[in-house]
């Protein structure tokens, strides 16, 4: 049974004492039939006056704390173990509707596919749209495999990842300008890169499993990760990440899906002070399987 623990570590520290708003955490894996949530935790510290869960509009965990009390330090601790079934790379058949592209979506399905078809960033020059329609077969239908896996490994291929401090997520013109960015930044531009063609896409954001190994040369790793989920026909959601060229869900753990980055935000909340008060942050994630898990106890 492979079994993983993520240890996610988030500390805020302020100049002086601070008051704090309500904070929403965004942290807690999402089930499905391939990822299975067995225990979890959420620490907080100072503790907060209430704390309660709610599920969003998209069906995200998310708990919303309160605070009384002023610290100079405030601290969230997730820990969660899951029961991890990746998925194998999904196969159509030739007799499937969107074995080729283009095709059309189920009209039962098409209202609550609009808003992940329908483009949310502008594209004024059709930079975007062009780069897209390069995947395309000038000579005939193609293949919508051979669209969504060149997309995947061709912003591996031909993008650098950098990590950014700046909040938020880049346009994606900024993105196939500077043939760079963040695994959120190349999980925003390969979904308009999508919807521009009139495929369903959306956003995801969880944690990466990095093994011991390295063999797999993964990037991204050590924080929040994001990706993105296609909608077809007779196939469902489809996992792929850009940044790391993965097709399907092996090593990759939802924690959320949205239309949009920021509304899958890992966690978010206000303080009362002035700005000069706040010090930094500090993040720290660990994804590691059963048997390692142990031994990260010990060095704790």
């Amino acid at each position: 049974m492979p079994l993983l623990t993520i240890h996610h570590k988030t500390e805020y520290r302020y100049a002086h004492p601070v008051a704090f708003g309500e904070h929403r955490v965004m942290l807690r894996p999402r089930d499905g039939h391939d990822l299975r949530m067995l225990n979890g935790r959420l620490d907080i510290t100072p503790e907060p006056a209430s704390l309660r869960w709610i599920h969003d509009v998209f069906g995200n965990s998310v708990a919303i704390a309160t605070f009384d009390e002023r610290a100079r330090k405030l601290t969230f601790v997730s820990t969660a173990t899951i029961e991890h079934l990746p998925s194998d790379e999904f196969a159509l058949t030739a007799d499937d509707k969107a074995y080729f592209y283009p095709f059309l979506y189920d009209a039962e399905e098409l209202p609550d596919l609009q808003e992940f078809i329908r483009p949310q960033y502008g594209d004024p020059d059709g930079e975007l749209a062009a780069w897209a329609r390069g995947f395309l077969d000038p000579q005939g239908r193609t293949p919508t495999f051979n669209i969504l896996s060149g997309m995947t490994l061709g912003i591996r291929k031909q993008f650098a990842y950098r990590k950014r401090y700046e909040h938020g997520t880049q346009h994606p013109l900024d993105t196939l300008q500077t043939k760079s960015g963040t695994c959120r930044d190349f999980a925003l531009f390969m979904i308009e890169a999508l919807r521009r063609l009139g495929i369903a896409a959306r956003f995801v954001s969880g944690y990466l499993f990095i093994h011991g190994d390295r063999e797999h040369n993964y990037v991204g790793g050590g924080s929040t990760h994001a990706w993105v989920q296609v909608y077809l026909p007779a196939a469902g959601w489809i996992e792929f990440d850009p940044t790391n060229g993965i097709i399907g869900s092996k090593d990759l753990i939802r924690v959320a899906v949205a239309r949009d980055p920021r509304q899958a935000v890992p966690l978010h909340g206000t303080y009362m002070g002035s700005a000069d008060a706040f010090l930094g942050m500090d993040v720290s994630i660990n994804v590691v399987s059963a048997g390692d898990d142990a031994a990260l106890a010990e060095k704790v």
